[in-house]
């Protein structure tokens, strides 16, 4: 008989111990680098723990469980210490060491001097239970925080911007003809026969498919338009189509003609404009299109056609079209793109172009142009650093190459004549010091252009000497603001730092407090970077600085490898430098704060609703010798490779040819390998603010995990992590917030009183699009396109999807 004291060790105590040492090496490893470079010693002594509770229970010995004991015991303290009541926090904390403890607890009758079974499996049911627990609580929703303990209510009156030039001044309640819905860019609908009592019984309606699933660098980002019984939208490659509101039914179809290699970083058309020729220009017969649907496309063309046929406005430029791209010099395919809406001003179209970031120091000019609505003829030009240049540059010359571009949707003012245009950076977007004055005046601008003159009449900047990429992506909002002095005509601007500016839209005085305070400076340019920065004093979206204890992952493992990655970056807050030879933390991201979705307002109970995405980027400015040597392509280069983008994030390996540097962006800051983020949850949110006071109202986490796992492996699983989130929100008088924007593919109603999900849909792949109502012969409907985006990894789609109440339901009666 073999004694207690030569007990052989069991093969599964054995395979028990591999795994502490399998698990222990890298937590030894890594958190020795963690401790060297300044970061948490818990690593190292968790890893020490394991290896030592390794060796013991190979030995057969107990003390081995005593051992990984201390390190259990050790861990929750930690936890509980970096951790708090944050749930997030606890996951890569405790699963890998609880289902270790599971395993260690069944050596205990095994062991040379064994623990009784029923010690042994009561440890095992305890790790059991607590790793049921803490699985089960992954499914509770945090981050749902309400401020206010009442509804929502109107505590001041509040009247959107109404003129009389244009049908988007003062829609029909059931129309929604323009890409805001109004011309105040409001994204508010009056109607409300689909509320909160009846929205659970919404059903899909019809489906209208743009048959485009081939496309490089997908991204329909569309929000059609209503007038009359049709809706009017554009797909990513610029095809124009007419529907019948009723049924989805095509009307006509226009195709633009796009090839891929147009496409700039993403296939995107966000939608259209609707015009009525004036009735002294049909009178006189200068036109026989009464209506117009304008385009602007992906290789720089406006497109007018009539929206009765489709057919082009002939009278219209040449043949119906007119291209912003004349007199800006060299123009590869794909550097300069329509991807927002054009504004129709006083008769005057404006539109801004995407200037493809990340290849050159002196890429095409961001030049602003009008043109008449019904000849096509060119108004004016802004080139800000040649304001002599009235229309067309002097012969043998072209517009300013490498100034500040529009890439996103104005907003139009009829009552005052004014545009405001959202203004992109400079090229390149990483480096400053070869910037122009005029440059570094209207760079990351709003900028209120006269639609007459095409001179500016003032601009208001939120960044100084950008460097991070954070230009204007939003469409402001037109209301009218209550002061001290009365109510004033006003402008919401959102940013990508999060910061929410109200701004007179007369003159572009801030009517809240606005304050310029110290930001971290150096970096490879010291001399370029402004001490001071604007931040808003009414509201910003953006969470706290990023700490350690932010750093996340599935695993222990994963998040040691983003704390080792937080430690040796240069990180001093919002506004870090961007340096070279070491990774620096850019947080919020490029798609930080507000972009292109905006924001929309409801004037009658005076709240705005703002989605955000909450992502850090890992970035790194890279010698233009090893540019060279890794063979980083500009985008033509690309296209002429691949006859086409080959996708990926903005930034990440983007040349910057003419400056010392390059760039590489880690978008959303993720592990090479698992794909996972480095920052816990949420990544994205939505939020309720009251217009009057600049109060949060409720705030919570959009997205689901659905569609999100490591190794780019859906979980499946409804866990509210708040995904990222492009695309914006619609609101209605029914008390409702209907929005997708995030990457779990649903399409959510939200009670606007407490942020609550009240109904929800699953969309063949996710809609990074706005999505808008409208009511025809009595029947109210939601409208979303759902076409999936490159940048976001959802797969590619090419659905046009109305939801709308049953027959049983609306009746014949209507909504109002």
């Amino acid at each position: 008989m073999t004694s207690s004291s030569q007990k052989k060790t069991s093969k599964f105590t054995l395979f028990v111990a591999l795994l502490l040492l399998i698990c222990g090496l890298p937590l030894l490893i890594g958190g020795g680098w963690l401790a060297a470079v300044g970061g948490s010693f818990y690593y190292l002594l968790a890893g020490i723990g394991m290896l030592v509770s390794a060796f013991l229970l190979a030995k057969n010995q107990r003390a081995g469980v005593w051992v990984y004991g201390l390190v259990v015991l050790g861990t929750v303290l930690w936890a509980a210490w970096e951790s708090g009541l944050d749930y997030w926090r606890w996951v890569p904390r405790l699963d890998v060491v609880m289902v270790l403890a599971l395993f260690v607890a069944l050596t205990m009758p095994r062991l040379r001097q064994p623990f009784s079974k029923k010690t042994a499996y009561g440890y095992a049911g305890a790790s059991v239970v607590v790793f049921a627990v803490a699985f089960a609580l992954a499914f509770v929703p945090y981050g749902f925080n309400q401020y206010d303990d009442v509804p929502v209510t109107a505590k001041t009156s509040y009247k959107t911007f109404t003129g009389n030039s244009d049908i988007s001044d003062a829609p029909a309640d059931g129309d929604w003809p323009s890409y805001g819905r109004d011309n105040a860019a409001t994204r508010y609908s009056p109607l409300t026969q689909i509320n909160l009592e009846n929205v659970d019984q919404l059903e899909r309606a019809w489906e209208f498919r743009t048959g485009e699933m081939d496309v490089k660098s997908w991204g329909a980002e569309t929000t059609p338009i209503k007038v009359d019984d049709r809706l009017y939208l554009c797909s990513g490659l610029n095809k124009m189509f007419a529907l019948d509101s009723r049924t989805g039914e095509k009307i006509w179809q226009y195709n633009a003609g796009l090839d891929q290699i147009d496409i700039p970083y993403t296939a995107a058309c966000r939608g259209v404009a609707y015009y009525e020729t004036p009735a002294s220009a049909m009178a006189d017969g200068q036109t026989t299109c009464k209506a117009r649907i304008i385009e602007g496309t992906l290789d720089g063309r406006i497109i007018e056609v009539d929206a009765e046929t489709g057919k082009p406005c002939e009278d219209f430029g040449n043949n119906g079209q007119v291209s912003i791209k004349e007199h800006m010099g060299e123009t590869p395919n794909g550097y300069v793109a329509i991807t927002g809406v054009p504004n129709v001003v006083q008769g005057v179209i404006v539109t801004g172009h995407q200037v493809i970031d990340g290849q050159a120091r002196y890429e095409p000019s961001g030049v602003i142009k009008g043109f008449d609505a019904v000849t096509g003829e060119l108004k004016w030009a802004w080139d800000m650093v040649r304001p002599d240049i009235d229309t067309i540059p002097p012969e043998g010359e072209t517009y300013t190459r490498g100034t500040p571009n529009m890439w996103t949707t104005g907003t139009g003012d009829n009552e005052l004549g004014l545009i405001y245009l959202p203004m992109g950076n400079s090229t390149a977007d990483y480096y400053s010091s070869m910037r122009r004055e005029e440059e570094h005046e209207y760079s990351s601008s709003l900028v209120a252009i006269d639609v007459n003159t095409g001179k500016p009449v003032w601009h208001f900047q939120t960044v100084h000497a950008d460097v991070w990429d954070y230009d204007l992506g939003s469409q402001v909002t037109l209301l009218d603001f209550p002061t001290e002095n009365g109510t004033v005509p006003a402008l919401m601007l959102p940013s990508k730092q999060g910061d929410l500016y109200v701004l007179d839209r007369r003159t572009g005085k801030p009517l809240t407090e606005v304050t310029e305070k110290p930001v971290p400076v150096g970096g490879v340019e010291p001399q370029e970077r402004s001490p001071t920065q604007p931040f808003s004093g009414y509201h910003a979206l953006r969470k706290p600085d990023l700490t350690p204890q932010d750093m996340w992952g599935i695993t222990p493992f994963d998040q040691l490898a983003c704390r080792i990655q937080y430690q040796e970056a240069a990180y001093d807050g919002m506004y870090t430098a961007p340096t070279v030879d070491q990774r620096w933390i850019q947080y919020p991201s490029y798609n930080g704060g507000s972009d292109w979705g905006s924001v929309a307002i409801d004037p009658v109970r005076g709240v705005m609703i703002a989605n955000y995405n909450d992502m850090p980027m890992y970035n790194k400015l890279v010698h233009r010798e090893e540019v060279n040597e890794e063979g980083w392509l500009t985008r033509a280069q690309e296209n002429e490779k691949f006859g086409g983008p080959t996708g990926g994030a903005e930034g990440a390996g983007d040349p910057q040819v003419g400056t010392p540097y390059g760039i590489d962006v880690n978008a959303g800051w993720r592990l090479p390998f698992t794909g996972l983020l480095c920052k816990e949850p949420p990544y994205g949110g939505i939020r309720a603010i009251e217009l009057a006071s600049g109060k949060t109202l409720w705030d919570r986490p959009l997205g689901t995990a659905r569609n999100n796992g490591p190794f780019g492996i859906a979980s499946h699983l409804p866990i509210n992590i708040g995904t990222p989130n492009n695309g914006g929100s619609v609101v209605t008088a029914g008390n409702l917030i209907f929005i997708a924007a995030a990457t779990d593919g649903l399409i959510r109603a939200i009670d606007i009183n407490t942020g609550d999900t009240v109904w929800q849909d699953e969309l063949p792949t996710s809609a990074q699009a706005n999505p808008m109502v409208y009511e025809q012969d009595g029947k109210e409907y939601l409208v979303i396109m759902a076409g999936g985006h490159h940048f976001m990894e959802t797969p590619v789609g090419d659905y046009v999807i109305a939801y709308a109440l049953p027959d049983s339901i609306t009746g014949a009666a209507g909504s109002r």
